[in-house]
């Protein structure tokens, strides 16, 4: 895909489809259950940026003819869509409204404790866990 978006024969809508159409989509699989580090997080925002890179190309001057390197505020310009992390965040929201909907057994995996000794150490975070930061982060209030 990489020569297919630096290619000079497409132009950057039909380019920008692709990249919402087919590498988002396969990105993002599954994204909903997922507990994400920072680190991943910002792995994938350095992914998603990458690519916006290759498919605007570098800026000229017009005096020089110079290449520059884009940043990312002329990519957020460019390119109007929602940061992937919000898109995440939506997309998590949305899975655990359904999951509340669901009834009992939904219910039950969402808020079940395992009646075992825990790993020593810090634990991990679990996927109740990025619910309750996401709705922190949204400002939605105290919201079970």
């Amino acid at each position: 895909m990489q020569n297919l978006l630096s290619s000079s024969l497409l132009s950057k809508n039909i380019k920008i489809r692709i990249y919402r159409t087919i590498i988002l989509p396969v990105v993002l699989y599954g994204c909903e259950t997922w507990s994400l580090t920072l680190r991943e997080e910002r792995r994938l925002r350095v992914f998603d940026k990458r690519v916006l890179r290759r498919i605007f190309g570098p800026k000229r001057q017009d005096v020089t003819r110079e290449r520059k390197k884009r940043y990312n505020e002329e990519l957020n310009d460019l390119y109007s869509a929602p940061n992937i992390s919000w898109v995440i965040i939506s997309r998590r929201m949305r899975w655990a409204g359904h999951v509340a909907c669901t009834g009992r057994n939904g219910y039950m995996v969402l808020a079940g404790k395992p009646e075992r000794k825990g790993s020593l150490g810090r634990p991990r975070r679990r996927w109740e866990d990025n619910i309750k930061l996401d709705v922190q982060e949204l400002k939605w209030g105290d919201m079970d």
